[in-house]
């Protein structure tokens, strides 16, 4: 798995050409199985091929263009009330320290699709420079409701070289900070 954690690049240029849907269905699998806080599996996916749709949300996501060059988008979304029953509109400013769980573990699931499309030879590219009302209404998704991210996924046209990390005395400690 480490090959592909190493390999794994954000994909900005793909090729013209379809993905097999059973990739597309075991990427999904991957994300179903990832962990969450207390199981609430607070994720749901919203697989978008219409060019219509898909320009939409390019424009949304900071007028990205490129993004129009991958064949599927993944809209990944949190459902807040898997831990705030009453109904509170979640956006970019909201306060409430379940909804950093709800993120998290959604971020968890995201995390499990881009390395599982790397493993199937797929790429993909997380996006999220939009606001919420800008995305929202694209695809009817509730206020309730936060989209943690919008995922291109294809085949890549590109090979970006790797960019550099940290040394891993710079990044872990042992026992307490300092």
């Amino acid at each position: 798995m480490l090959e592909q954690i190493e390999n794994r690049r954000s994909i900005r240029k793909y090729l013209n050409k379809k993905i097999e849907k059973e990739k597309v269905v075991q990427i999904l699998e991957s994300a179903r199985l990832a962990p969450s806080g207390s199981n609430t599996q607070p994720w749901t996916f919203i697989i978008v091929e219409s060019e219509e749709t898909k320009e939409k949300l390019s424009i949304a996501d900071h007028h990205q263009e490129w993004m129009m060059t991958a064949p599927v988008f993944i809209v990944c979304v949190a459902d807040i009330r898997c831990r705030i029953s009453e109904g509170i509109r979640l956006d970019e400013n909201s306060p409430e320290p379940e909804l950093k769980q709800i993120i998290r573990d959604t971020a968890i699931a995201i995390e499990h699709i881009l390395l599982e499309a790397e493993h199937l030879g797929l790429a993909t590219c997380w996006t999220a420079w939009f606001e919420q009302d800008a995305v929202r209404p694209i695809l009817n998704i509730p206020e309730d409701k936060y989209v943690c991210g919008i995922i291109t996924l294809g085949y890549g046209d590109e090979a970006p070289n790797q960019r550099p990390r940290k040394k891993m005395n710079e990044i872990v400690r042992y026992e307490k900070w300092q």
